[in-house]
């Protein structure tokens, strides 16, 4: 799946789960959903009409190593 296919697919009704490690006193929270193929959407819960970003499930996984890894 293209970025160009992950943002023209109405998102609308999936099901959206906070981050285990958004912080507790609620300022810093995530949430993520599937899009299917491995590609997500994650977008800030405490705004959540406010873009969500997409990420190919390549994408995904380079960004997760990188947190990984200290590079964020």
């Amino acid at each position: 799946m293209d970025k160009a296919e992950l943002y023209a697919r109405d998102i609308s009704g999936v099901t959206w789960r906070k981050s285990r490690y958004s912080e507790v006193d609620m300022k810093e929270c995530v949430e993520v959903t599937e899009l299917g193929d491995g590609a997500v959407a994650v977008r800030d819960s405490n705004n959540p009409n406010r873009p969500d970003l997409r990420f190919t499930a390549s994408e995904w996984v380079a960004f997760v190593a990188g947190v990984r890894d200290g590079e964020f």
